[in-house]
């Protein structure tokens, strides 16, 4: 279960990130039968969740939501977990640092522009070849 002692992990990660570890109450963790049954029920309900969110991806609802929320049901007693989910931020931040580029901003800009007047151009050739009469018949029932 935890290799290290308390120090060496603060040690290693820096200030801003919490130690790596269980999060069970103290009594849990004092007696191994308890601790590793919190950690098959805490491992249970955040694969109930992971699994509600994948089946949520191609249906309505938040999916990556849920899923993410799984994951930090589990980053409460795995290690694996906290150090996704620590990767997962990391990535995130990097991702919304980059969309705030200025330049970044103006290239997505023109290019979304690009693409709406491409549209434009062909929405106006089709009513220009085809008129705005719709491909099925509404005056026929």
């Amino acid at each position: 279960m935890n290799t290290g002692s308390d120090e060496e992990k603060m040690a290693e990660t820096p200030e801003t990130e919490q130690p790596l570890g269980s999060k069970a109450p103290a009594f849990i963790q004092a007696r191994r039968t308890l601790h590793l049954s919190w950690q098959v029920g805490v491992f249970i309900v955040g694969l109930a969740v992971v699994v509600a969110g994948v089946i949520m991806l191609p249906l309505p609802g938040p999916g990556w939501v849920v899923i993410f929320a799984g994951m930090a049901i589990w980053a409460t007693e795995f290690v694996w977990a906290q150090l996704v989910l620590r990767w997962t931020k990391r990535k995130v931040t990097e991702a919304a640092r980059k969309a705030l580029d200025p330049r970044v901003r103006r290239r997505n800009i023109i290019l979304t522009s690009i693409g709406l007047v491409i549209c434009g151009a062909l929405l106006a050739v089709y009513v220009y070849k085809y008129g705005m009469a719709m491909p099925w018949d509404l005056k026929g029932r």
